[in-house]
């Protein structure tokens, strides 16, 4: 069974999250709908275990 993740654990990975998603979008030379579907896929990637960790500490 997994631990669940740690604030600091969490505060790291959404910050990676944010900066990854930062750099897509500077660098991008034009936002349409497989960039935003990407993006979107990501964080169900990145935040659906975040939220569970958190329901877990609870």
């Amino acid at each position: 069974m997994k631990r669940p993740l740690s604030k600091s654990q969490i505060v790291r990975i959404s910050l990676l999250w944010l900066a990854l998603c930062y750099l897509v979008l500077t660098k991008a030379e034009r936002i349409d709908g497989m960039t935003i579907v990407m993006l979107v896929i990501s964080a169900a990637l990145v935040f659906i275990p975040v939220y569970k960790s958190i329901k877990k500490n609870k």
